[in-house]
């Protein structure tokens, strides 16, 4: 089944970014898997004089990050919570990364714990899935090609999801399809009666689940449901895209795109 949500990066948006050291790549789940896993990803970059930064934005997944230079396989694959601001990743040394970007109402079923247990630190995945997670790495580093990598991934994450004993928490998960239904443009009071819950009750569940408020997930799928807009060219004016949002106060919206992308909307575009 076609998940309704597919998070857009900075790569794709600053294509004017791409260098010959410096490329990133997104490969789409197999059938079996595409609503759970958004994409697969690849960065690599060669060293070079000129000065190379990567940047990070809040998409509403989670990430296994494997660094395929890694000279240890312990300490080559970890887990990335859910971020809630921009980062910039500065590079002076090469790297070769494969990615997978799972959607959060999912990752309880492949990680086996909530997100909230990675939002302070990475977490190496040998202490989320123990010597099965090792063997895993292990396989993916002597892999050839990225082909290679993808099977061995979809292959084990299948498995991780039939033999999963810890489904995702049905309001969290009916709240989300919501969230992406609505495009993040809902209130939480919205929200709680279309799942009839209380407020509270809400906030808790997802402050267990996810380590963040229902209010900040809202706010992430409404920005990347802003960034498809903005990247499919589907709006006349920045005005138009930010009150077909929900945002009335200019502002607000400048401050929240800034808060989330590192940049203001207009360093993306020519259009007023």
């Amino acid at each position: 089944m076609t998940h309704p949500y597919r998070p857009i990066h900075s790569p794709i948006l600053q294509p004017e970014l791409h260098r010959p050291w410096y490329r990133c790549r997104e490969y789409t789940p197999s059938r079996r898997l595409e609503s759970h896993v958004a994409s697969f990803w690849t960065m690599d970059f060669q060293p070079v004089p000129e000065h190379q930064w990567h940047r990070i934005i809040p998409d509403g997944c989670v990430d296994i990050v494997v660094d395929l230079l890694s000279p240890s396989s312990r300490k080559a694959a970890y887990v990335v919570g859910l971020a809630t601001q921009s980062e910039v990743l500065h590079f002076s040394e090469a790297r070769s990364i494969f990615g997978i970007r799972i959607y959060s109402e999912s990752a309880r079923d492949i990680l086996k714990f909530p997100l909230s247990a990675f939002m302070k630190h990475h977490v190496f995945l040998e202490e989320v899935w123990g010597l099965e997670g090792l063997y895993w790495v292990e396989e993916i580093l002597t892999a050839k090609t990225t082909s290679d990598i993808i099977e061995i991934v979809e292959h084990k994450l299948c498995q991780m999801l039939n033999d999963s004993g810890m489904p995702t928490p049905s309001l969290v998960y009916q709240s989300m399809q919501y969230m992406y239904l609505y495009k993040g443009n809902l209130s939480v009071t919205n929200l709680a009666d279309k799942v009839n819950f209380s407020e509270r009750h809400i906030r808790r569940t997802f402050d267990r689940e996810f380590g963040l408020s229902p209010k900040e997930m809202l706010g992430i799928v409404r920005f990347q449901s802003i960034l498809q807009e903005f990247y499919r060219g589907d709006y006349s004016s920045l005005t138009d895209l930010a009150l077909k949002y929900g945002y009335y106060d200019q502002s607000h919206f400048a401050n929240t795109f800034t808060r989330y992308y590192g940049l203001p909307l207009k360093r993306l575009t020519k259009k007023g």
